[in-house]
């Protein structure tokens, strides 16, 4: 059937009406202002840095010693201007958005913002060498932890846990310089590729490995010790949020557990609470929930629960037996 063209006389209206909707006091929207991060080039960004942290693995390939000089220094060369660009964008946004005074406009100071920005894109550059040691551990672990592994490269390419782990590492650098927005555009963008959801403000030790990894989520305060293991849907979340006399949320304060050194957490097992502790060497088995202190060596199931089989006719019961988690 053929469009109405009468009622496409209607769009100018319905134009008008949806323009209508962008209130000044709105804050779904950004008009009038300094350029936002681009996601699409936070996108490049991480993909350029996954290049130098694993050179050979991602888009390049054929490199040797005498051309890696090359290809890196091009990487370089590019990702310090991306950087320096969509950093200062969100430092200048951030202070806009946080200015106590509808006067204060910090787009007339955008080159102070880029100043600050190349220094920080500089320094982020001069941790690649120590990133690239933190996740050739993190790689380790997950050949140390999975049978099904049978080489290395197979957990560089392959692997969602690393991926995810990769990016966060990258975000946490960010957090430490005290980058906004662009560490959570990061790990959100983690977080759909892979289904791992981890805040960069988390602080995750060495040696680290999540194990199929579908569903994890880690919040923003979680404290992780070294050679940590966990499974599929684990939840490291907060047990509730504490609020102000006015009833809005009280930001800032330890919400997430902390995790202490060789923890291993089995799938869909959740562990709530900023004074939670989970102690060394302890193991928390599958589809637990922990809101209070675990000790260390402990080993935390729960009570074995009955089975029960049901035989092909719908209303009979073959008969009970006893499922050990």
């Amino acid at each position: 059937m053929a469009s109405d063209f009468r009622l496409k006389e209607q769009l100018p209206r319905l134009t008008d009406a949806i323009v209508r909707s962008y209130k000044a006091q709105d804050r779904i929207n950004h008009l009038g202002h300094c350029p936002l991060p681009k996601y699409e080039v936070i996108v490049q960004i991480l993909e350029d840095l996954k290049d130098l942290l694993y050179p050979g693995f991602r888009r390049r390939e054929g490199l040797h010693a005498g051309n890696i000089t090359y290809h890196v220094g091009n990487l370089v060369d590019a990702l310090h201007d991306r950087l320096t660009t969509q950093i200062a964008r969100a430092l200048l946004h951030s202070d806009r958005v946080d200015a106590k005074s509808p006067n204060v406009n910090p787009c007339e100071n955008a080159i102070d913002y880029e100043a600050k920005g190349q220094a920080i894109a500089i320094a982020l550059l001069e941790r690649i060498p120590q990133l690239r040691a933190a996740l050739e551990k993190d790689v380790e672990a997950a050949y140390e932890g999975d049978p099904s592994v049978s080489n290395r490269d197979e957990i560089i390419f392959c692997f969602p846990g690393l991926e995810a782990v990769t990016i966060y590492r990258i975000a946490h650098e960010l957090v430490h310089f005290a980058v906004p927005f662009i560490p959570r555009m990061m790990t959100e963008w983690a977080h759909k590729q892979t289904g791992i959801d981890i805040h960069p403000g988390a602080t995750i030790g060495d040696f680290f490995f999540i194990d199929h990894g579908t569903g994890v989520v880690i919040g923003e305060t979680c404290n992780i010790g070294d050679h940590v293991k966990i499974y599929q849907g684990v939840t490291l979340g907060a047990l509730s949020f504490a609020t102000d006399a006015d009833g809005q949320l009280i930001r800032g304060t330890k919400r997430h557990p902390t995790i202490e050194d060789r923890v291993v957490i089995y799938a869909n097992a959740t562990i709530l609470g900023g004074r939670t502790t989970v102690g060394h060497d302890s193991v928390i088995g599958s589809s637990v929930w922990v809101t209070s202190s675990v000790t260390p060596h402990s080993t935390v199931v729960l009570e074995k629960p009955k089975l029960r089989i049901r035989s092909g006719q719908p209303d009979e019961w073959m008969h009970d037996s006893n499922y050990q988690i």
